[in-house]
This record gives C-alpha cells, sequence and structure tokens, in this order.
C-alpha cells in the first residue's frame, strides 16, 4: 500500500485553517474585485488549499466557484481568450435553464471572438495601429508561401492563386475601424461581463486558478494578463496557486528587456504584487507538524478506510497542532484514547517511524509535505520488494527509514556504511564502536545502590575504550561530522543489525528522491554551472535566490555530471559551479567538502586544492584545514601533496 501523491481530500496538515481564512477574506469584501496568492514551494500542499476553498463554495445559491487548471491549455497558441471562453462556459453550465445567461453568455463569446481576430490583424499589442505587419503576420506569410512552393508548378490551379491572393491581402490591408478602438473593445467586454454576472444572478463569483507555475512563461503571463485586464470587474474573486518565485522568472523570460531596477524591489517581484493584491504563504512544516503528519500518515494507510479511531485520532492531532510551539506529538496515550487501549502493530509502528524520520526528514526536506510522502512511499515501495523477493521479515521499517535518510542526505557516508555491511558480513565493527563512543551506556532504569560501584567500573571501561586515540580512523572522521553524529544518535541502534538486506533494498544509485533539476529554471542555471570560471561566477545572483530546497537540488545534479568524467587529472566541468554554490551557506560548504572527501586521490590533479581553499565559512574552516593538512600528508599522489603545502602556506601569509 502506498501514499497518494495527488492533493488530499482529508486534511493532515490543519491547512483548513489556511483556505477559512481565504474564503473569510472573499466573503468580507463582496464587492470590490480581488486576486489572491496562494504560494509555496513545489509539493507544499497549494492545491489542497485550493481543493478546500472550493469545497467551502459549494451548494451556495449566490456564491459560484469556477475551477482553472492553467496547465491544462498550455499548448493552445492564445491563453488568454482560452480562459475567458472557458469562464463563459462554465457559467452557462452552471445556470443551464436560464435565457439571461444564455444571450448575455452568447453576446460575450461574439466579443472574444472579436479579440482573436484583433489579435490576428496585430494583436493587443496595437500593432494594427502602426500600419506595419508584427512579427506573427509576417511568419503567418512566410508559412503560407512555404505552403504554396512545395507544390509542383504543374499542379497549380487557378482556385490556389486566388487562395493565396485572398489570405495575403488579409495581412497587408489597412486596419480596420474596429482594430482601432481596442481599449474601447476591453470596457465593453468588462461591461459585458458583468451583464452576465447580473443575468446568473450572483453575488460573488470566484474563480480558483491552479498549477499556474507549471506552464511556460508566455501561457503563465497571459493567463495573469487576461485576468487584470478582462476579468477584474466588481463581484469577482480570483484565486492563484503558484509558486511566486516561478512567477518571477516567468516575467523576467518575458519580459527579457525590462531595465534594472532602480529601488528595492525588481520589476518583476513589482509585476507580481500590482496582479496579485493578496498574498497567503502555505508555510513549511515545523517538527512537531512533520512528527504528527507522518504518524497521520501511516496510520491512515494501516487502518481500513473510514475508521472511527483514525477519525478520533485526526481530530486530537488538529487540536494539538492549533499551538505547534506546545505540541506534544502524537503519544502512546493519544494513541490509545482514539483506537482503544490495544494499538493495532502497524499503528504503533507509524509512531515509531515517525520519531526516527521526523528530525532529519525536516531539515532535509526544508518541511515540504509532498517531498516527505516521497520518502515514505519509497521506504514502502522497497520493503514491498523485499516482500515479493522472500525476505521481507529481516526488513524493519524504522531500520530501513534511518538507512534511507543517510542514503538520501548523506550519499557518501550511505556509501562508506554500504561497503562496510558488504565486506564485514553485514555489521561493521566501526559502526558499533560509534555508536558506543556517541552512548556509552544503554538507557534503563537508575541503578541500585549494590550496583553503583559495578556501574562506576564499567563507566570507567567504557570511556576508556573509547577514547579517540583507541578508534579507527573512520570513526574518527564521522565523529567531526555533526549530521552523522545526530543521525547515530537516533534510535533504533544498529550495531546488532544485520544491514546486508538493507543495503541490497537500497543500493539504487541515486535513491527515489533523485538529483536531476527537473524545473526549467533549474536546468538553465545547472548548464551555466557546468562551464568554466567566467559562467559559474555570472551565476551568483541567481544562486542568491534559491531555497535551501532548490540548493540541494543544484548541488546534486551539478555534483553527479562533474563526476561522470573518466579523467580527473584536469579540472572537471562543474567544480567552479560547485565552488560558487558553496560560498552561499554553510550547508553547501558542508556538502563540498564532502565531495573532497570522496575524491580518489591516485588520480585527480591540482585541482582539488583551490576547491577546499575556496571553503571560507567560519564554521568550516578548521575542518578545511584539516582535510588539507591531511593531503599535505599523503603518499598517493605527490603533485597535489606539494600544491596543497603551498596553498597552505600562501594560507598562513595571509
Amino acid at each position: 500500500m502506498f501514499l497518494n501523491d495527488q492533493e488530499t481530500a482529508t486534511d493532515l496538515l490543519y491547512y483548513e485553517a489556511i483556505s477559512r481564512t481565504v474564503v473569510r477574506f472573499i466573503r468580507e469584501t463582496p464587492l470590490v474585485p480581488v486576486t489572491i496568492g496562494v504560494h509555496g514551494d513545489w509539493g507544499a500542499g497549494k492545491s489542497s488549499v485550493l481543493k478546500m476553498t472550493e469545497s467551502a463554495f459549494q451548494g451556495q445559491d449566490r456564491e459560484l466557484c469556477l475551477w482553472f487548471n492553467g496547465w491544462t491549455f498550455e499548448g493552445f497558441e492564445d491563453a488568454k481568450t482560452v480562459l475567458i471562453e472557458t469562464l463563459i462556459d462554465e457559467l452557462r453550465r452552471a445556470r443551464p435553464t436560464s435565457k439571461k445567461v444564455a444571450e448575455a453568455a452568447k453576446k460575450l463569446l461574439k466579443r472574444v471572438d472579436w479579440l482573436k481576430l484583433a489579435r490576428k490583424s496585430g494583436g493587443l499589442a496595437l500593432t494594427a495601429m502602426t500600419g506595419i505587419p508584427s512579427l506573427d503576420q509576417l511568419s503567418g506569410v512566410v508559412d503560407m508561401v512555404a505552403a504554396f512552393v512545395k507544390k509542383p508548378q504543374e499542379h497549380i490551379s487557378i482556385d490556389d492563386l486566388k487562395t493565396f491572393a485572398g489570405q495575403a491581402q488579409e495581412y497587408v490591408k489597412e486596419p480596420s475601424e474596429e482594430v482601432d478602438r481596442i481599449p474601447e473593445h476591453v470596457h465593453a467586454f468588462r461591461k459585458e461581463f458583468e451583464e452576465l454576472l447580473d443575468a446568473a444572478e450572483l453575488d460573488r463569483l470566484v474563480v480558483i486558478v491552479d498549477d499556474l507555475d507549471r506552464c511556460l512563461p508566455h501561457t503563465a503571463i497571459a493567463t495573469l494578463e487576461a485576468i487584470r485586464l478582462f476579468l477584474m470587474v466588481d463581484r469577482t474573486a480570483f484565486v492563484i496557486g503558484a509558486d511566486e518565485l516561478m512567477i518571477e522568472y516567468a516575467v523576467k523570460e518575458h519580459f527579457p528587456d525590462l531595465p534594472p531596477s532602480s529601488g528595492p524591489v525588481g520589476y518583476a517581484r513589482n509585476y507580481l504584487e500590482k496582479l496579485i493584491q493578496v498574498p497567503f504563504r502555505v508555510p513549511a512544516l515545523g517538527l512537531a507538524e512533520t512528527r504528527v503528519y507522518i504518524t497521520l500518515l501511516l496510520a491512515e494507510l494501516a487502518l481500513s478506510k473510514g475508521d472511527a479511531g483514525f477519525q478520533k485520532l485526526l481530530e486530537a492531532a488538529r487540536k494539538d497542532m492549533q499551538r505547534p510551539w506546545q505540541s506534544r506529538g502524537i503519544d502512546t496515550a493519544m494513541l490509545q484514547e482514539a483506537v482503544g487501549p490495544v494499538v493495532p502493530d502497524k499503528v504503533r509502528e507509524a509512531q515509531t517511524i515517525s520519531a526516527v524520520l521526523s528530525k532529519i526528514l525536516t531539515e532535509g526536506t526544508h518541511g515540504n509535505p509532498r517531498q516527505i510522502k516521497r520518502f515514505l512511499n519509497s521506504m514502502m515501495l522497497r520493503r514491498a520488494i523485499a516482500e515479493e523477493r522472500g525476505f521481507g521479515e529481516e526488513i524493519k521499517l524504522p531500520v530501513l527509514g534511518k538507512i534511507m535518510l543517510a542514503e538520501r542526505f548523506y550519499p557518501d557516508f550511505y556509501k562508506q556504511l554500504a561497503q562496510l555491511a558488504t565486506a564485514e558480513g553485514g555489521k561493521p565493527a566501526s559502526l558499533a564502536q560509534f555508536e558506543r563512543a556517541l552512548r556509552p551506556f544503554p538507557a534503563t532504569a537508575a541503578p541500585s545502590k549494590t550496583d553503583a560501584k559495578a556501574e562506576t567500573a564499567t563507566k570507567k571501561v567504557s570511556i576508556k575504550l573509547d577514547e579517540p586515540e583507541a578508534l579507527p580512523q573512520d570513526v574518527l572522521d564521522w565523529m567531526k561530522v555533526e549530521w552523522i553524529k545526530g543521525w547515530a544518535a537516533i534510535d533504533p541502534s544498529l550495531s546488532d543489525v544485520d544491514l546486508r538486506p538493507y543495503v541490497f533494498v537500497t543500493r539504487d544509485k541515486r535513491g527515489a528522491l533523485g538529483g536531476v533539476a527537473a524545473s526549467a529554471h533549474l536546468e538553465s542555471l545547472v548548464d551555466r554551472l557546468m562551464g568554466k570560471k567566467m559562467a559559474a561566477r555570472s551565476c551568483v545572483a541567481e544562486v542568491s535566490k534559491l531555497s535551501p530546497q532548490e540548493l540541494d537540488e543544484v548541488f546534486t545534479s551539478v555534483s553527479d555530471q562533474a563526476m561522470q568524467v573518466e579523467d580527473l587529472a584536469s579540472e572537471p566541468h562543474g567544480i567552479q559551479g560547485l565552488m560558487v554554490l558553496s560560498e552561499h551557506t554553510p550547508e553547501m560548504g558542508r556538502r563540498l567538502l564532502e565531495f573532497a572527501k570522496s575524491l580518489n586521490l591516485a588520480k585527480v590533479g591540482l585541482w582539488p586544492a583551490n576547491m577546499v581553499a575556496n571553503i571560507k565559512h567560519p564554521v568550516l574552516m578548521d575542518e578545511a584545514k584539516g582535510l588539507l593538512s591531511g593531503w599535505a600528508e599523503q603518499t598517493e599522489n605527490s603533485n597535489l601533496k606539494n600544491a596543497v603545502k603551498l596553498v597552505l602556506k600562501l594560507a598562513k601569509k595571509d
């Protein structure tokens, strides 16, 4: 069983509070036109909020809510008229027996036909007034000529010549009086649209526009302009779900010649704020909310559909999430109160998995619900594979989840762990020593007085065994990394677990969440970061605007591509890009350090020395210097050794 990735009908995140706020705002401003933006990153839950908003208006006689998905009409040439025609048709369907609505709709559709003609005759950019053909018009003539000359000469008829002449004449004729009065038609359209609302006897028309950030820039801008130019009349409200950064990107792409802004806010942001008056942002999940969310997702999956116990659990969780800063999560008492004193094993397992995953998954996904859900789906898919192969009983989800955290968020450490597990019969000695060093004593009840001396002796032995000089090098390296220490401290302990079945089901190279930049604007950025130094440096400003999630995605994509070359003697394409990314946040600097540690020193040239020396974040300086010092002592690569010594010498002078 797997989790549905579509917008949910069950509100597990208490986003109903956001949708209720949107509905309340619309109803408290019933007369004036308004545009509301529901913003959030990919997978933040915008569509779910919009669905809840739509539900709130269902069944209201004088309030009509219509849904428009911009992505559905991506391939249409004129997004403006597609949106307008869709809304008129939906209004007519909503009042099927009204003659007034039918007549008003028919009148408006004629106006839309004129808009199409105006576009063909010169477009809404008013090129028809100048008498100069637009690029679209010239393109149309070229297409006609190309189609005409493709015919063999002996097959050209008089009718063909007449047809071509008539079509060409349409493009060179004088602009009609109708086209000269485009502003008048815009005002007339708005007036007739209001008349349609009157005929439909509506106090409020609410139009929800979803998936606008998935559209190409031209479609996104055309949709927004149609709303602003033609449809923003009294009693209308538009609720637009989109990532505002993607819309800003669309503005820049659609208007590439915009001058640099002279004020604190760029033109792209000003344009967006002019179109969308009231922004709501779907917040990222915090630690407490992630913990509740994971438990609810897995508990809902474990219980039968419509289970009364789950509904009680959901109500209790919503009450708990009203004040997330005071949340105690879904504890055993809450589970027993909801589903009964005997909690089903899978529901209890959901609580355990949530405790294992919540902290690192919250930080690693930046509280993104879709990424959390995808992680859980990947985890359950892997257990399903194990079950089909006959070793499902050997896979415990809490253990699998913990290992997948390392695979997803610290792949170099995961690879090292997998290699040790394969080489040492599934139970790496280094991992056991590492866990003992972090938590030398098991969590037990307080010792009795008679055991005090024995416990003291045990403590002394443990401390002696776990002194740094007694630990192997890989454990000492792990001790320097806070992320790995935090990961190892999470229950369950893995010291006595045979990791080979888990390595087998997680052996795919990239994991379920992948490492390729999927968004168009990220693909373009990755391409430039893969260039030489000047190209990479030109991306500094753009990198500074990326969200933490986007930074992770871009770094993974660039580093994966950089390491696909066979010859590492010279600097691979992408290293300069990684250096640019590493300068932005300590997290990116940390990733560059781990990238450097994963290099095969025997195969590289001199470039790693400069790459690591570029790490300037104060919290990473000592670790970077320590890595360079280690390279200065290694014997695998004498050229790198000499280069590093020179770098360290120059650093001392500075």
